[in-house]
């Protein structure tokens, strides 16, 4: 994305971090766009944008997921997948699949809210990406919804279903509307975003894997079919996989673009705007460049915005965390304290998982910047008791963290710490050091690749390690490489735990959070 409102080309990916499977529309002179979330907390996160470049977090419409029990503790790869979002009757409206629930909705008068408790419209087990469609030439509604094959053992195939215009419920059983299983050549077909144009139902979906696929559209006279289908959108000899699902939308003035996903590892799903016209070819979408994807692009006919991005850095106002923060599971109460000052002040939660962050639900996470960048916060561990934990770390089926813990006499030391993809229990990266006051500055400078190098600052100048470099950090272990989850990019995260026992077992404090972007260098 350029930084310079003047520059009349933008550049992608315009969301460089982990906003998984996107869809988008405009309302008025505003864009919005929602996106996966699984099993974090918040969820379905709510951005904004008046260029469709410069996009900012506003909410999000899901606080809790439901039911409660089943997301008390991490699911990090199940809850919301792939939403589409869509205003209709001067509401916002939100469908999503949760692949062992059904298809659920929610909706407001406003993007802010209040957004309703979520509704199942269809239960079942591997019903996925589902996109409504309210006709307003007919009045009548649609929904259409792919299957995930490791809950119900299909796949490939999309399902239409008529739906009651109130979007509550379905109205019929369901018919295969286009079976990926006869077009030769195509696998893993999902994603669907449902749309009417020129008098035709087309369907824009992906197919041929996250990674390795392309984009497809089908287009029918009638909703049930049949649909004949064309490539709109492949990767040729560009270096954006995929590309993978995304949503259509029209500016004011009548210029069609495309927002869609690109899997880059361990930094997750990262959001680029295609060009996109009709007409080519018999009045199929031409989306890109002839349907490769563009590096960089005029911008949209839409007026100049100030430079914006979803926030990273937090000073904590008050306790709370921004928006930019979610939980990997349903948040309990006394896990945060509000006060009157900054600083983000968390209790050691009482854990019998504590050698695992992955298993813990009380960790506070944010995505992984797709840029190369710096992670520094400050942290200052409390009272307390042995044992108490708290600290930064870089989270995924593999992690590394780093931090402060009370020792058996009291003292506080700097720990460093990991565990393996395979492994069910951390081991030391580095030795501990001594932390005077209880108090250290925590840094991760993430390079190419996502790897990442941990060190710190104590303050304490007697420290004969390896030597203090810029501002005093000095680095602790290896080099890590950061790794996402089965569909979740890494997460930048904050922790704070005890062993079990009774009673208070001490809080943490967290201030002035900062993510700095790096120029790239040759060396990452």
């Amino acid at each position: 994305m350029s930084a310079d409102p003047a520059d009349p080309v933008y550049r992608n990916p315009v969301l460089d971090a982990d906003w998984s499977d996107p869809d988008v529309i405009r309302v008025g002179d505003d864009f919005y766009l929602t996106a996966s979330s699984f099993g974090r907390v918040p969820g379905l996160p709510l951005l904004h944008s008046r260029d469709l470049v410069n996009w900012t977090l506003v909410g999000h419409a899901l606080q809790r997921l439901e039911p409660e029990s089943d997301f008390a503790v991490p699911r990090h790869d199940c809850g919301v997948w792939a939403p589409s979002l869509r205003h209709h009757d001067g509401r916002f409206w939100i469908f999503w699949g949760d692949p062992d629930r059904g298809v659920f909705q929610v909706n407001a008068p406003e993007i802010r809210g209040p957004w309703t408790r979520p509704h199942l419209v269809k239960a079942g087990k591997g019903l996925i990406d589902p996109c409504p469609l309210w006709d307003e030439e007919t009045g009548e509604a649609y929904l259409v919804h792919a299957w995930a094959k490791s809950r119900s053992g299909v796949k490939n195939r999309l399902t239409g279903h008529r739906m009651h215009p109130h979007g509550t419920e379905l109205l019929d059983e369901g018919k295969v509307i286009v079976d990926g299983d006869r077009i030769p050549g195509w696998f893993t077909l999902e994603g669907p975003k449902l749309y009417r144009h020129d008098g035709w139902f087309w369907i824009l979906a992906p197919a041929g894997g996250v990674e390795t696929g392309w984009q497809g559209a089908f287009r029918s006279r009638a909703f049930f079919g049949p649909y004949e289908e064309k490539v709109v959108l492949e990767q040729k000899d560009t270096d954006v996989n995929g590309p993978h699902q995304g949503g259509w939308v029209r500016t004011p003035s009548g210029e069609d673009w495309f927002l869609h996903f690109q899997q880059r590892g361990a930094y997750g799903r990262v959001g680029h705007l295609q060009p996109m016209r009709w007409g080519g070819g018999g009045g199929w979408p031409v989306i890109g460049d002839d349907g490769a994807p563009v590096a960089e692009h005029r911008r949209p006919d839409l007026p100049p915005q100030p430079p914006a991005a979803p926030a990273t850095d937090d000073d904590f106002p008050g306790g709370r965390p921004g928006r930019q923060w979610q939980w990997t599971a349903n948040p309990r109460d006394g896990w945060a304290t509000h006060h009157s000052a900054d600083g983000l002040r968390l209790t050691c939660v009482r854990t019998p998982d504590a050698q695992d962050l992955r298993a813990l639900p009380n960790v506070l996470t944010q995505r992984l910047p797709g840029t190369p960048c710096t992670v520094e916060v400050d942290l200052r561990l409390d009272d307390g008791e042995p044992g108490a934990r708290a600290g930064l770390a870089v989270l995924g089926d593999a992690y590394s963290w780093i931090g402060l813990q009370r020792g058996p006499d009291g003292t506080v030391r700097l720990v460093h710490r990991f565990a393996e993809t395979v492994a069910g229990q951390e081991r030391d990266a580095a030795p501990p050091r001594p932390a005077p006051g209880g108090r250290a500055r925590l840094r991760v400078d993430i390079g190419a690749g996502a790897r990442c190098r941990f060190s710190y600052d104590t303050g304490d100048t007697a420290d004969t390690g390896d030597g203090a470099g810029e501002g005093g950090f000095r680095p602790s272990g290896q080099v890590f490489a950061a790794t996402p989850w089965r569909w979740v990019g890494a997460l930048l995260g904050l922790v704070a735990l005890a062993p079990t026992g009774q009673g208070h077992a001490g809080t943490a404090t967290f201030t002035q959070f900062r993510i700095r972007i790096q120029e790239k260098r040759a060396d990452r």
